[in-house]
């Protein structure tokens, strides 16, 4: 059994928007997993070890979204997950952050492989957890992909495979350091900013991931974010999974937005996804695959909606948070 924290008006519809009466009146409580939201209000409890997180969303965010319905759960100590829905857009919102301070705290990419390890395949995001030692704490879609062979359009560092290319991409680094840009390659080499340096024929500790368009850079939103280019991709409302990080607060943030299923989420524009950035703080962030595509799994759970009839799509890669005690033990000593 898992407990939620939440915040929510009134009332909620049986298919999981939630109805505005009057004025709107938000209260504090839990709701216990598989029941419905109004069934159980009880006193803020969470899952065992997990430490309460007072802070609810940052208030460009509260302000601009004006939530109807904020539940949120603690991961674990330093990430929390919180399911947001407003009836504005409609939007069904999946957010995740962690602090990026916490050595016990990591990001993994996961490739779809075949049985041999090798070969290139396509996957079920839940059928890419990372195994142990590594606790798998929520898991999302990555790149864009080939439909014939599945492997990703863009850049793809993980322990067991290395795939270059002039794509954005997301690089996490040995030290737990994320950057987002257009990687710099030379012969074996690849770059991410100026600090970050992995060879082309082993991670070295990093892992990428590949995306498109970026959507923040250095704070700002990038560009026209391809509506100029490719309006029916940009411009128009899907399913949206994209990757950001404040640096300043020092938080990484994994989004997840559900599409293509009035009332319950209309998904969003490429603009509105950056601005969804913005309101949270993020100062850097890159998009990924989205469509039917998109995908949020808590461990082996999934907690949003897919948008294709058959439910959770077959990708190329996942992004992890994972939690890593071995992160914090201290260096051996020579």
């Amino acid at each position: 059994m898992s407990f939620w924290c939440s915040t929510a008006i009134d009332a909620s519809s049986a298919d999981g928007g939630f109805a505005m009466k009057g004025k709107r009146r938000y209260s504090r409580g839990c709701v216990v997993a598989g029941l419905p939201f109004a069934a159980l209000v009880t006193a803020c409890e969470m899952s065992p070890g997990a430490t309460a997180d007072t802070e609810s969303l940052p208030s460009a965010a509260l302000s601009q979204l004006s939530p109807d319905s904020l539940r949120e759960r603690v991961l674990t100590e330093g990430a929390v997950y919180r399911f947001v829905w407003s009836a504005r857009g409609p939007w069904a919102m999946h957010l995740v952050s962690a602090e990026l301070s916490r050595c016990d705290l990591d990001l993994v990419v996961v490739p779809a492989t075949g049985p041999d390890g090798a070969t290139r395949t396509r996957s079920a995001v839940t059928r890419m957890r990372p195994a142990a030692p590594l606790e798998a704490l929520v898991g999302v879609n990555g790149d864009f992909f080939r439909l014939d062979n599945g492997a990703p359009l863009g850049s793809e560092v993980t322990e067991s495979t290395t795939r270059l290319s002039t794509r954005p991409a997301l690089a996490w680094d040995a030290e737990r350091v994320p950057w987002i840009g257009v990687p710099v390659h030379a012969g074996d080499r690849m770059a991410f900013g100026p600090d970050t340096v992995g060879p082309a024929g082993g991670s070295g500790g990093i892992h990428v991931v590949g995306g498109d368009p970026e959507l923040l850079d250095g704070g700002s939103v990038v560009a026209d974010l391809a509506v100029t280019d490719r309006p029916s991709f940009a411009a128009a409302r899907h399913p949206r999974t994209a990757v950001g990080f404040d640096t300043e607060a020092g938080l990484l943030w994994l989004v997840v937005v559900d599409g293509r299923q009035p009332p319950h989420s209309a998904g969003m524009t490429l603009p509105e996804l950056a601005n969804l950035f913005l309101w949270l703080g993020a100062d850097e962030a890159l998009n990924l695959d989205g469509g039917g595509s998109s995908v949020m799994s808590l461990g082996a759970r999934i907690v949003n909606r897919p948008s294709d009839a058959e439910g959770e799509r077959p990708v190329a890669n996942s992004v992890w948070l994972v939690r890593d005690p071995r992160g914090c033990a201290a260096p051996d000593q020579p």
